[in-house]
């Protein structure tokens, strides 16, 4: 017996959703390439605020480079299980790899040595990894510091950056970071405060989707 009137077929809901999202934020994703303004949609159907579009920062690269590198093989190294886990893995492509880097054995014992956090230290240990991988972070911005200080020190060269720390310390520094070090590797980031595990899943899923695709 239902007790509550709701909508209860999933393509009702997804057509729903994504018609309230283009009526809300429509000419700030209209103002954005379209394959960027894909994984806006996907983004915004992520955390339900739709004024994120304005705080967004890509280069025009960044979903050319990410789907190259991803039908290459290119694995897909994560700063959080949580990222990992949101990952819909049934659309990637055939022996793409995802990692869950604070997962790595040996992250406390590195964390300890180098005077970081577990985030920072799991970047150190994917190492050469990170060179041709689409890094997905969405938790800690220590992660993406010492991603950016292995590109700039090392020579890392990740085949594409989606930045989303969250919190209330670093994460905003961070994403400043990575747009101001201009290290010619494509990104996504979200200016500010915002971010988060669901959102760097989001804007992975939105790479991998077929076009209309609900999930």
């Amino acid at each position: 017996m239902a007790i509550y009137r709701y909508e209860r077929d999933p393509q009702a809901i997804y057509r729903e959703s994504f018609a309230r999202i283009e009526a809300e934020a429509g000419p700030a994703l209209a103002a954005l390439p379209r394959d960027l303004a894909r994984v806006a949609v996907r983004l915004i159907h992520a955390c339900g605020m739709t004024d994120l579009v304005e705080d967004l920062a890509a280069t025009p690269d960044l979903v050319e480079a990410s789907c190259r590198a991803l039908g290459k093989g290119a694995p897909i190294l994560c700063d959080a299980a949580m990222v990992a886990s949101g990952i819909m893995r049934r659309h990637l492509p055939n022996g793409v790899e995802i990692v869950a880097a604070i997962d790595l054995p040996g992250v406390r014992e590195r964390a300890a040595e180098i005077g970081n956090t577990r985030s920072a230290a799991a970047m150190d240990l994917l190492g050469e990894r990170l060179d041709g991988a689409l890094v997905a972070i969405g938790n800690a911005p220590t992660a993406l510091f010492r991603l950016l200080e292995m590109i700039e020190l090392d020579g890392i060269r990740p085949a594409a950056i989606l930045g989303f720390p969250v919190g209330f310390v670093g994460a905003a520094e961070s994403k400043d970071a990575l747009i101001a070090a201009d290290l010619g590797i494509p990104y996504l980031t979200l200016r500010g405060r915002r971010g988060g595990s669901a959102l760097a899943a989001a804007a992975v899923n939105a790479l991998i989707l077929p076009e209309g695709e609900a999930s």
